[in-house]
């Protein structure tokens, strides 16, 4: 049986699987805040001990960049390696990979009601495929095809961490502001959990929009305030232009770099927003996503055949670790 793990910053899901059974039916399954823990090791025992199953081999897709079986969580004090692992829960083979690399080793196996099409587009058959998440950080991957496997390749990225490139001049500012602060600004500093915040900061210092009192007060108590940025901006009842502002910029800067990504790699597969924001503001990105994404020049007709899906599955990154571990 096989160790299946989706090691986020925020929460930690770990889930056990049998070759006969599937990655899609969990023999045991849950959730962990992974601010509680000290490492993955203490995590995945306790999670072991309260199964009370035994595992041969393990798959984690982990927040952060795998290098010869380490990696260090981005967002998250924890150090991790395969041969500690393997050691401390006894386990025969552990398999470290890329959270985006998970997310996208699912992407072919994924079913209609995982996901949500935005733009149908024409897809080249066997041409690459786009993956870019937006959540606490900012991940992106991509596929391709391998052609003597027969099946589509997951490769991992930190694309997210590429230098931020304005579109306009809110996003001029937008980066001016950023960089007295953080010297280098990524694009995940602008289009992820971080990047929400970052913008509506931006946004309110400079001017562009009131802060009414009673957005105030909510933000003030709020350990995090992008579900309230996110809730007040879709609020037809009570506007917040502020609020709206902060997600359309947003979204613009998702739309930009997700072309980015398919030019990057030629991805006329498609291209597929993971992550946690992305299913909670589909009536803007059906709006907004589109304008950004296809604003390409010269390239516009070719963006705009590309296949543009949300995967609104939460277990995707899960999925797909564990896909990728009962496939070794």
């Amino acid at each position: 049986m096989l160790l299946a793990g989706d090691i986020g910053a925020t929460k930690t899901t770990l889930a056990i699987v049998s070759p006969e059974t599937g990655a899609r039916h969990p023999l045991a399954e849950a959730t962990f805040a992974s601010q509680a823990y000290t490492s993955l090791t203490q995590l995945a025992a306790e999670f072991l001990r309260q199964a009370g199953q035994h595992v041969e081999s393990a798959c984690f897709g982990v927040a952060g960049p795998v290098v010869n079986g380490r990696a260090s969580i981005t967002n998250l004090p924890w150090e991790i390696e395969t041969a500690e692992l393997s050691r401390s829960l006894g386990i025969m083979t552990v398999q470290l990979i890329n959270d985006l690399q998970a997310i996208a080793t699912a992407v072919p196996h994924l079913q209609a009601d995982d996901t949500y099409t935005l733009n149908p587009g024409r897809p080249v058959e066997h041409a690459a495929i786009a993956v870019i998440a937006p959540g606490t950080g900012l991940g992106e991957g991509f596929l391709i095809w391998d052609t003597v496997r027969g099946r589509y390749q997951a490769h991992p990225s930190e694309g997210g961490h590429a230098s931020f490139a304005p579109s306009n001049a809110l996003e001029e500012g937008l980066l001016s502001f950023l960089r007295e602060r953080y010297g280098h600004v990524s694009y995940e500093r602008v289009c992820s959990g971080i990047g929400m915040r970052n913008i509506y900061q931006y946004l309110k210092a400079s001017g562009q929009a009131d802060e009414p009192q009673w957005l105030a007060e909510r933000l003030a108590a709020a350990e995090d305030p992008n579900p309230i940025i996110v809730e007040a901006a879709l609020d037809t009842t009570r506007p917040c232009p502020l609020c709206a502002l902060t997600l359309d910029t947003f979204i613009s800067i998702l739309g930009n770099e997700a072309g980015n990504l398919v030019l990057k790699v030629l991805a006329t597969g498609g291209v597929y927003l993971a992550g946690g924001i992305p299913p909670r503001i589909l009536p803007e990105l059906e709006k907004e996503f589109l304008k950004s994404f296809c604003h390409k020049g010269r390239f516009s007709d070719l963006l705009s055949q590309v296949p543009v899906h949300v995967i609104i599955n939460p277990k995707v990154a899960l999925l797909g670790a564990a896909f990728y571990g009962l496939g070794l």
